[in-house]
């Protein structure tokens, strides 16, 4: 399990106060949830920066605040996108024997079968819910798409089985299908049949014409 220092804030939060921690290289952050009183803190950047990428985003992190260390999971951050910098975190400390409910990531593994023969690979979910206790949360959930041929899919159901943990997904949702391409005609095929159509007309007109003239 992956540790990280947290610095406890003092004092009057203010705009100012929270720019400056920003400017020195740390990140606001707040502890919160099991066991825990409702603390403001500061980490360093680059440190939380390095344990998330280790433990991912619903990873475990033993947090040391104060005198204390506490379990704890990332909640949520702010990222300001014209800085690229991370702004603010909330820590949730964790019973590590009570479930949580979290969104999972998905990722596709494998070549379909279906995409070699020129179908279209589409996944309709990214991201699954998930309840389980803290240390049984994946980090992602791998879905190998190598059997499907075109017309296949694979849907929440098909992966429910022997879980350590619960999908909450409906499960006839899918998560990914393989759909045949969709061909537009070629420039000339449309002129072609924009001429047949335009000679089959002309001779109707023909044929109702003659038809008029017989009758006379």
């Amino acid at each position: 399990m992956t540790s990280l220092k947290a610095i406890i804030r003092q004092g009057k939060q203010t705009k100012g106060s929270l720019n400056k921690i920003r400017n020195e290289g740390k990140i606001p952050a707040v502890v919160y949830g099991f066991g825990a009183n409702n603390t403001s803190v500061k980490v360093d950047e680059p440190e939380f920066i390095k344990v998330i990428r280790e433990v991912g985003r619903n990873g475990i992190i033993e947090l040391g605040v104060g005198s204390k260390t506490i379990k704890v999971m990332v909640s949520d951050y702010q990222i300001d996108p014209i800085k690229n910098q991370i702004t603010h975190i909330d820590f949730l400390s964790i019973n590590m024997k009570s479930e949580l409910t979290v969104d999972v990531v998905v990722n596709l593994t494998g070549e379909a079968v279906g995409a070699k023969e020129g179908g279209v690979v589409q996944q309709p979910l990214f991201q699954l819910s998930v309840t389980a206790t803290p240390d049984e949360i994946p980090e992602s959930i791998e879905v190998d798409v190598t059997e499907l041929n075109v017309g296949d899919s694979i849907l929440v159901g098909d992966l429910k089985a022997n879980k350590s943990y619960t999908i909450n997904n409906e499960d006839d949702e899918a998560i990914v299908s393989v759909v045949p391409p969709t061909v537009a005609p070629a420039e000339g095929e449309e002129v072609e049949d924009a001429e047949g159509e335009a000679v089959e007309a002309t001779e109707e007109v023909k044929e109702e014409a003659e038809g008029e003239e017989k009758a006379e």
